[in-house]
């Protein structure tokens, strides 16, 4: 059964105290962070990488969560590989491309919940997979396997 995750950023420890009390009979698995804790992490490509894959390295006392991520889509360009070219920046379109992608992926090819994980219109999603030429049928048969 897939786990709810909350990431509350915030240097007011009352207020996320009152959230996490608030949240726990739901069962709902929340993260606080440090404005500069967070500021800190999102500079650094391991956290970015841990807090796309569902670890949390900043919190104490984490450990590994189940690995349904949710709405929790990859950073774009965030890659594992270290030997990586970072000498080249990516274009706006190629950032895109790849976001659209990764949600297409993320959601076995159910354009609808990438859509809305994405936060754009459905028909925009599809004006988008036909500018980009991303195949969904892709996502869709690594679903079947």
């Amino acid at each position: 059964m897939p786990r709810t995750m909350v990431f509350i950023i915030s240097d007011d420890v009352e207020t996320t105290e009152k959230a996490k009390a608030a949240l726990a009979p739901y069962g709902v698995s929340v993260t606080t962070y440090g404005a500069g804790q967070w500021r800190d992490g999102l500079e650094n490509s391991f956290f970015r990488s841990q807090l796309s894959s569902g670890l949390m390295p900043l919190a104490s006392g984490t450990s590994p969560v189940d690995q349904h991520r949710g709405n929790v889509l990859p950073f774009p360009g965030v890659s594992t590989n270290t030997n990586q070219d970072n000498s080249k920046v990516a274009t706006m379109d190629e950032l895109e491309s790849k976001a659209i992608e990764n949600a297409i992926l993320q959601f076995r090819g159910n354009l609808t919940e990438a859509a809305k994980a994405l936060g754009i219109g459905r028909a925009t999603l599809y004006r988008k997979v036909k500018q980009y030429q991303i195949d969904p049928t892709i996502a869709r048969k690594k679903r079947a396997a």
